[in-house]
Parts: C-alpha cells; structure tokens; sequence
C-alpha cells in the first residue's frame, strides 16, 4: 500500500447493535498497526434509532476526511447491504450474514463484487453469549480478508473491554477471522500490511473541545443534552474527579448559560455547549454577559436548520446568527476550529481571550467536525499558556473600607476594567441593564454612550491579540492555479481534495479562515491579491463566509462550492465541480 492508497471500510446496523463501538476498534487496530484514520459517524434522528453507520478511512498519510467510495462493507442486517452497496469500488467486498439478513442473490445487482457469507449471528449463539458478539466476528472476519495481524486487534479488545468482556469478544473474532481463512483464503483484493508505528491517538472533535476546556482550568461546565453537541457534556462528566471540575446538566440550555454566567463572575474559567435551538435559547443570557463584561465561553456545534431541522446531520448555516446573536451591539470573539487539533487548541484560546478583553467567545464548530475522528499526535500541553487578563489581587490593592467604592466598569483607556469576583473585599454588581462605573443602573444618555463605547474600544485591541493565533491559516502558493477558500470544519474534505487535484498536476492553494470574529480583513486580503480561480467552500445555501468577505473586503468570490442537504462534502465531489465548472 504506497503513500497515496486509501483503504475504505464500513460497517452498518441498526441502532443499539453496537456499530459506534465496533467501527472505533477497527480504526484502532488500523491505527495500531501504523495507519492513519478518520472514522466518519451517520445516524438519524429517529426515536427508534434506525440505520447507523461507521466509515473508517485509512492510509499510510495523514487522512483529512472520509472517502467516498468501500473497500468492505460490513452489513449487520440486510438493509445495511441495500443501502450501501452502490457505494463499493469495483472488486469491493460484502461481508455479511446472507441467512440472517434475507438477502436474495437478486437483490445483489452488481457482479464485480465479492461477497463473504459469514454466519455472524450463529458464531454468536455458538460462544452462548447475546447477538453484539457478531460485532467482532464480523471484525475479525474484516482482518482475514485484508490479512492483516490478528493479534493487534486482541490487543485492541484487552483495552477496550474488561477482562472477561475481552476475552469473550476475542474469541468472537477469532472464530470470524479463521472462518474467512479457510473458507475464502484466495478472495483477498486488498493487502493491509502493518506499518511501522506511530505514536496516534484517536479523538473526535467534540472530545478535544472539553480537553481542551480542562487543559486551559475550566473548573465548571453546564449543559443540556442536544445532539450533536452532548459529548461536550458526557466527556466532562467522564473527567471531573480526575480534574476537580463540576459538571451539570441543566434542566435547559438557558439555565446552563445563567450558571456558566454566575460560575465566571465568581472567578472560575466556566463553559457551555450547545447546538442549534439551544443556542437560540441562549441568546438573551449571552446579552447579559456582555453587558455585565462576564467572559463565557461557549461551543456551537452546529446542524441544519431552522427549528429541529436535521438534528443528527451537519451544517455551517449559523454564521452569521453566532455573529450577531442577541440585541444590542457587543464585541465578541468567534472561533472556528477546522479539525480535531484545532478543537484543542482553540478552545484553550477562547478562554484566554474571553478572561482577556472580559468578552464572550463562541467556538463554532458542526456536527461533522465534533463527533467524527480522527487520528492524531498528542497535543503539546504547554504551547498555549493561561492568561486571565486584569484581575483583582487583595496583596497589592489597599481595599477601602467603602467596598461600594470599586469601579468594576472603570473608563479606561483600553476599554477593559480591573475583574473582581464574588468573594472578594469589594461591591460587584452584574446588571443587564447600562450602568455606571460602579454597577449601578444608569439610565443616563452620556453614561449610555460612555459605557457603548467603552465596550467596543476592545475590539481594535482584540484584532491586534488574534494574529497571535493565526487567524487565517494558508496551505499552498498564493499564486497557485486553484485557490479554494473556507472555514471550520471542510477544512478536512478541503485539503483532501487538493491532494487529489495537486496529483492530477493542478497547484492548488488553500485558504482557511479561522477568525470570523475579528474579521482578518488585511490577512485575507494580503493572501487573495494575487490568487486564480478562487472557490468558496461552505455548507450553507447563502455562501455566509462570502457574505462577510464582500462585506469586508467589497470583493465578491464567482465560484461558489456549497452543500447544505446535511451530509459531509465529499471530496471526490469537490475536485469534480473544480475540473467542470472552475478551470
């Protein structure tokens, strides 16, 4: 297997049949093996749970995103071979339980295919144990047809499982993988030889939103369960006696803002996450924390729209609400991570910067990015130092005995106040309404427009502390014969398609927009001057990325690449509109 071959695997069930868990250890035993991985997740948003699948792509590069097309399909039951079997290659194999899942030979309409009959089901009655353990029978069914080293996966399993779990579930998988051997030793098409190995980890977007949250001291997070953003929640809940974080769900996601608001003005980094209808519901509370100069932080992971929409799907339609999101005029940050590293890092960022300028900052991010994974180095844990801005500190201030006397909202030349929290020898008062220095409702048109202004001084001094962070990020010439443009989470489908199209001999540049809020106008411009063949890559209908680089630029990019029907770019697709409709 050179460099540039991918190997594609998928498993498909029904909900409950345990097709999350299996497609993560067959990405773990890839990984294990020296492979690069991203395991795409597809579900719907059915009571009952319907058709779940688990898209596993491996290489020996980095892999960016999922690919289109199925080396092996794993099909639990028989819809799962009715719904994928257009998507396999030529050559591409079935495994499946033809008995079990009533598949008819005319029902398998191609014939460039093989097809593997495994009796998953009866394997698993066979060990006296209930039907999951088809699972790994079908993974070790997966491993004979690619020959690859069984004793990864066993080690894989001894980690996932307790030890009699484990050593059931290995015996399962043996049983699938000596069947296949004997039975079907010469129909092997695609050869996974191990690599050598690489130090990987495997972790979805929305998992490094919370590490990095607890990195940065994060010491509370609130939430209500809304798909596709409950990780955040379930992976903080999972970690807070071993970090001393108090986690809460919420009885709504305005109850969880309100405590996100209350935890931050009693000093503690705090965040919140939410996707949605959930956000829209937190939109008055983020009102009040920029009125009240309490920083918060919170995730947006994204879904289609408006109302429920495609609540299991993913989306980038919620731009510019992020933007512009509750009444008034405020500064705020708007981060957008485009893949899982950058989950990390950037979250630990938005903290800073909320603490920083006494601001809210919102990590946009979508349903793709947070619950798909990706195979990755671990993080530098140092590269991003805390810093918590102005901060009231009793060693050095001579506390009056009039704490009323504290200006929490002091004129300063800068915009930003001494922070004093809860607890401390002085009067903080938070208000939603517009006060004076001091905290105190001021309806008063000079105080209005002294406090208006106050505020939005931040904003050039917050320009300024992003190109710390890279607010774009460029990948390629600028002067390239393709420029494709984008940001959050098609950065992944993005840089997969340039590599398709650089090995079809294009130059092909990348741009990534990480800042939407501070707009990098002057980066961007710098880097689009001399740029050919601009595409704007998003997953609206209304090109909301566009939207802001002709606000903000005057410039207005022709080609215009946009999804919005709740499915993940693909590639392949990407690269397709280029050659036809670009060049």
């Amino acid at each position: 297997m050179n460099s540039n071959t991918e190997f594609v695997w998928l498993v498909g069930g029904p909900a409950g049949a345990g097709v999350k868990k299996t497609g993560e250890i067959f990405a773990r035993t890839l990984m294990r093996g020296g492979y690069y991985v991203f395991v795409n997740s597809e579900y719907p948003s059915l009571i009952r749970g319907g058709h779940n699948s688990e898209k596993v792509t491996a290489k020996a590069v980095e892999v960016y995103a999922q690919s289109e097309k199925l080396n092996i399909l794993v099909a639990l039951d028989g819809l799962s071979v009715r719904l994928h079997l257009d998507e396999l290659k030529p050559n591409g194999i079935v495994i499946y339980d033809k008995e079990k899942s009533r598949i008819s030979d005319e029902e398998i309409t191609r014939n460039d295919l093989q097809l593997i009959d495994v009796p998953l089901s009866k394997f698993a009655r066979d060990l006296g144990r209930r039907d999951v353990l088809k699972n790994s029978v079908a993974v070790g069914a997966s491993l004979a047809v690619i020959d690859y080293d069984i004793e990864i996966l066993k080690d894989v399993l001894k980690r996932t499982f307790k030890a009699s779990v484990a050593e059931i579930n290995i015996k399962a998988a043996e049983i699938g993988y000596y069947f296949v051997k004997e039975k079907y030793g010469k129909v092997v098409s695609v050869k996974l030889p191990t690599l050598e190995k690489k130090s990987l980890y495997l972790l979805k977007g929305n998992e490094a939103i919370a590490l990095g949250a607890l990195k940065a001291g994060t010491k509370f997070y609130a939430g209500y369960p809304m798909t596709p953003s409950t990780s955040i929640l379930q992976t903080f809940a999972s970690f807070q006696k071993d970090f001393d974080v108090v986690t809460i769900q919420s009885e709504s996601e305005l109850a969880a803002i309100n405590m996100v608001i209350g935890a931050a003005a009693a000093g503690v980094r705090a965040m919140t996450g939410t996707s949605g209808g959930g956000f829209s519901l937190m939109v008055e509370a983020l009102g009040f924390a920029a009125m009240s100069e309490v920083p918060v932080v919170i995730a947006l992971v994204q879904r289609p729209g408006p109302s429920t929409g495609l609540p299991t799907r993913t989306a980038q339609a919620d731009l510019r609400f992020a933007l512009h999101a509750s009444q008034g005029e405020f500064p705020r940050f708007v981060i957008a991570p485009g893949d899982v590293e950058e989950c990390f890092y950037h979250t630990m960022i938005a903290h800073n910067l909320a603490e920083k300028f006494q601001v809210p900052a919102i990590i946009i991010s979508d349903k793709y990015l947070g619950e798909s994974a990706k195979s990755i180095p671990w993080f530098e844990s140092n590269k991003i130092p805390i810093e918590r801005g102005k901060l009231l500190d009793d060693k050095t201030l001579e506390v009056t005995n009039e704490p009323a006397t504290f200006k929490r909202y002091e004129l300063t030349d800068d915009g930003i106040s001494t922070r004093a929290f809860y607890g401390q020898k002085v009067l903080v008062k938070l208000t939603g309404n517009e006060h004076d220095e001091y905290g105190y409702t001021a309806d008063n048109p000079q105080i209005g427009k002294d406090m208006a202004d106050k505020r939005w001084k931040k904003f050039p001094l917050m320009e300024k502390e992003m190109q710390k962070y890279d607010p774009i990020k460029v990948y390629g010439s600028p002067t390239s014969d393709i420029t494709l443009i984008f940001w959050g989470s098609t950065k992944g489908p993005v840089l997969e398609a340039k590599r398709k199209l650089e090995e079809k001999g294009y130059s092909v540049n990348a741009i990534q927009v990480v800042f939407l809020s501070p707009f990098p106008t002057e980066n961007l411009r710098n880097v689009l001057k001399n740029a050919q063949n601009v595409v704007l890559v998003e997953q609206n209908k209304t090109a909301q990325l566009g939207s802001l680089i002709r606000e903000h630029l005057l410039l207005d990019i022709p080609h215009k690449y946009l999804k919005y029907d709740g499915w993940p770019i693909e590639a392949i697709d990407l690269v397709e509109y280029v050659e036809h409709e670009v060049l």
